[in-house]
């Protein structure tokens, strides 16, 4: 296997004890898609902690934080399974901006409603492809499969959390049916009791769709 735009060979170093070498690439493959995701997400996290404004700010600021200890704990736990297989873990930041497939997230200091909607998407992204990953690895290493069925778990909790605020007695969803960020943002905020100044601006700076951040 060629080496990385590092420099850094990604080839298996051992065989893994009761893993086919073709296996073992296919799992560090799949787990280094999944450290991509996590990083970003706990980066993301970390942003929207800091830039969150408005009514229920402290309780959404406060929130945010152990979800992206958390996160931060898949990170390290996916970076040890992929040394573990004989592979070699990659979160450097050039790496991370070159391989994913979404762009930055779209807020900045924002209402809690709009960060509110715009994280569910990405939350939504982050847990599809982990779903993706748990069927691709039940065949070759149920022991990996474990571990992201594990994640999972934990990040559809942190996914009620975020909803949890976007949703009415009825179990609707502020942001059903968007597919961005800042549409899902726009919508949040446009369903609650935000300023009206500021559910117009953010429907005026909604702009152009955004690539979903699957993967």
């Amino acid at each position: 296997m060629a080496p990385n735009r590092n420099g850094r060979s990604t080839k298996i170093t051992f065989q893994p004890a009761g893993l086919e070498v073709e296996a073992a690439n296919q799992l560090v493959g799949i787990l280094q898609d999944r450290l991509v995701a996590l990083i970003d997400l706990s980066l993301t996290i970390k942003h929207v902690h800091w830039n969150v404004v408005g009514p229920h700010f402290i309780g959404v600021h406060q929130m945010l934080d152990p979800q992206a200890a958390a996160v931060g704990e898949m990170i390290d736990e996916t970076a040890e399974r992929i040394t573990t297989l004989g592979g070699s873990p990659n979160g450097l930041p050039g790496h991370l901006v070159a391989s994913r497939s979404w762009d930055d997230y779209a807020l900045g200091r924002d209402l809690v409603d709009a960060h509110l909607g715009a994280l569910d998407q990405v939350y939504t992204g982050v847990i599809v492809s982990h779903r993706d990953a748990i069927d691709a690895t039940e065949k070759p290493d149920p022991v990996t499969q474990d571990m992201l069925i594990e994640h999972t778990s934990q990040l559809e909790q942190f996914h009620w959390f975020v909803r949890a605020h976007l949703e009415n007695a009825a179990g609707q969803l502020a942001d059903a049916g968007d597919s961005t960020e800042k549409g899902a943002a726009a919508s949040a905020t446009a369903k609650t009791d935000a300023p009206k100044d500021a559910t117009k601006s953010r429907a005026a700076k909604s702009g152009a769709p955004r690539s979903k951040r699957a993967l």
